[in-house]
């Protein structure tokens, strides 16, 4: 097989941003799975731009986005891991370019950038999706599992946190990023446990909000709670604390039948982040002692984890890109690793927060 032909078998896919977007949750995982070819990576900071070069010595590297739309009739798939104000403009220009797109959460800075976005993709043909990888945390996976099996009987509340001990910014554009410029909390953690709630228990409503701003180099909220009221009977209770000493747990969901109670944080992230591969036999299997506690008081079992699998989203998305439509003709489209309508869903709630509060 010639390299033009197998570069028509793969997604030729370029990934804008090489931060911790990029370096963990992107290009690892394209450059893991054989039907993706990992072509570009955009970053302008020199020191990225050697490491890049380090770990995917396969891709070349470019300054910006524009050096990537530029080359836009040699990919196929964009996947920006760039700051939130960036993303509807990047994502605009990627889909006019003739490109199929991948948006690190959150989509866009508002529900109605959102919106026009999911709307130009549908005109233009081109597949649009958003990197909700914590759908594949082993335990949320964990949950899903147990909410299927009725194993809790009626579930009446679902408590979900994402703590952390950061009392420095860590990053220059989260300091200085205003809501409106897609800072704060409620975009980062909380877009992740807004989207598994709405998942896990269908569409709700914002009913009580508490937002604060504890550290002084912050421009946003940094500490907030969400109580939403869904359709379905459930009341969620989200947590997110970026100043916080002691963590709770990560989950607590209750029901007519008993409980589930998880502590920890899913292991994919820090095993990439440390040099790990999604190849490894390993990946994304939690250790047995963080297993969590099913049952009621008095009466509790062990549950271990599921594993976590984020390469699940890349996976899905290959089938829908369908590369091999080229050689064995049409067939109808697979479903979407996430719908962006979900992640529009996820801006109007944190959009309902605000007001709120």
């Amino acid at each position: 097989m010639s390299q033009s032909e197998a570069s028509r078998r793969t997604i030729r896919t370029a990934v804008v941003g090489y931060g911790l977007s990029g370096r963990v949750f992107h290009a690892p995982f394209i450059a893991a799975d054989p039907r993706y070819s990992l072509e570009v990576i955009a970053t302008s900071d020199a020191g990225r731009q050697a490491a890049a070069a380090a770990h995917h010595p396969e891709a070349r590297t470019v300054p910006d986005a524009a050096a990537v739309f530029g080359v836009a009739a040699e990919l196929d798939l964009v996947v920006l891991g760039t700051p939130p104000a960036t993303h509807y403009p990047l994502a605009k220009a990627a889909l006019e370019a003739g490109l199929d797109v991948v948006v690190d959460k959150p989509f866009a800075v508002s529900s109605g950038e959102g919106r026009e976005l999911v709307q130009l993709a549908e005109d233009l043909g081109r597949v649009l999706t958003v990197f909700h990888n914590r759908r594949w945390d082993g335990d949320f996976l964990t949950v899903q599992k147990l909410l299927a099996a009725e194993a809790l009987g009626t579930v009446t509340r679902f408590e979900s946190r994402f703590e952390r001990w950061q009392p420095v910014t860590s990053k220059a554009w989260k300091a200085s990023a205003t809501p409106g410029e897609g800072g704060g909390v409620l975009f980062d953690l909380g877009t992740h446990l807004i989207d598994q709630a709405l998942q896990l228990f269908g569409p709700a409503r914002v009913v009580h909000a508490e937002l604060e701003t504890r550290r002084p180099d912050a421009r946003a909220e940094d500490d907030a709670f969400l109580v939403l009221r869904h359709d379905s009977g459930v009341t969620s209770h989200l947590t997110m604390n970026l100043m916080c000493a002691q963590q709770g747990h990560r989950f607590r969901v209750l029901g007519s039948g008993g409980g589930y109670t998880k502590n920890g944080v899913d292991p994919q992230e820090p095993y990439i982040a440390a040099g790990g591969s999604p190849l490894d036999p390993d990946f994304g299997r939690e250790a047995p002692e963080w297993a969590g506690q099913l049952g009621r008081d008095g009466h509790l079992d062990a549950l271990p984890t599921e594993r976590g699998a984020y390469s699940e989203f890349y996976r899905i998305l290959a089938d829908r890109i369908r590369p091999d439509k080229i050689l064995a003709g049409p067939a109808p489209a697979a479903p979407l690793p996430v719908s962006p309508e979900d992640a529009v869903g996820v801006l109007e709630i944190i959009e309902e927060a605000r007001a709120l509060a």
